[in-house]
């Protein structure tokens, strides 16, 4: 897929991959509606593009919880663009907290937002991708091929998504839509920041190391290339595409590797 003139539509657009995935699209060609609930950021971000990049940037208030929410961003695309090309399901929250701490209402808001917000958006994007054979993206993550330690809720979120997109990749076999499953690896952003605790505030910093992450910059320029080349699945880091093979032929082995990676972290859920 040659992206120039295409629309793409992006949600958790206002910052971290899917504001590098703005600017990564928008230096390729396309023309973007994007979605978020931080409108301000959203609307500074759509108006940097169409100075610098020369492409039309349109900002749409939305939070992908909210079905109708959802329903209108893609209803402003066909509004202001008349067609989509590619959806990018990018909002996501995360949390660190162990299950037998954990309030329920925060296992149900990753659902609400990570699984939901992709099922939402998806089914009214589709019916418009159908149109015009394009792209439906899950930014999905390693954590749905692996449980992770104080991430239950985001695993199953994950594991989730990945399971309704294989699912819609069969039904749209002969369709001509493309459906792809982007597995960044730790990525710096405010994703941790931002996790939920177990009871459901963000806990405000990283208890990883940040500097040691993929940028980005650089999961935008990934999962552009996949969307050009419609690939199937993007396991982007050594690290991720050992984790989904031991997960297949060693997954004992992986549990105790895994276990050993999150007791190192600071201020560790398991020791």
């Amino acid at each position: 897929m040659n992206l120039k003139n295409k629309v793409i539509v992006i949600t958790g657009a206002s910052s971290g991959i899917g504001k590098a995935l703005a600017i990564e699209f928008a230096n390729r060609g396309a023309n973007l509606v994007l979605g978020a609930r931080h409108y301000v950021n959203l609307c500074t971000i759509a108006q940097n593009i169409e100075t610098h990049q020369k492409v039309k940037a349109v900002a749409v208030q939305c939070d992908v919880t909210v079905e109708q929410d959802c329903a209108m961003l893609i209803k402003q695309a066909v509004s202001t663009f008349g067609r989509v090309d590619v959806l990018i399901n990018n909002a996501g929250i995360s949390m660190r907290a162990l299950f037998k701490d954990v309030d329920l209402k925060v296992l149900k808001s990753l659902m609400d937002v990570n699984f939901w917000g992709t099922v939402y958006c998806t089914k009214y994007a589709l019916p418009e991708i159908t149109k015009t054979k394009g792209s439906i993206v899950g930014v999905s993550s390693i954590a749905g091929y692996k449980g992770l330690p104080g991430r239950a809720g985001y695993s199953a979120s994950k594991y989730a998504m990945n399971g309704f997109l294989d699912a819609l990749r069969v039904e749209n076999l002969k369709t001509g839509v493309h459906i792809m499953v982007a597995c960044p690896g730790f990525t710096a952003s405010n994703i941790r920041n931002t996790a939920l605790d177990k009871s459901g505030k963000e806990q405000g910093e990283s208890t990883l190391e940040e500097n040691k992450m993929m940028t980005s910059e650089e999961v935008a320029t990934i999962i552009a290339d996949g969307v050009e080349g419609r690939t199937r699945t993007l396991i982007m880091t050594t690290q991720g595409k050992l984790t989904v093979f031991l997960s297949k032929f060693f997954p004992a082995f992986l549990d105790r590797q895994v276990y050993k990676v999150f007791a190192k972290e600071r201020n560790a859920l398991v020791q």
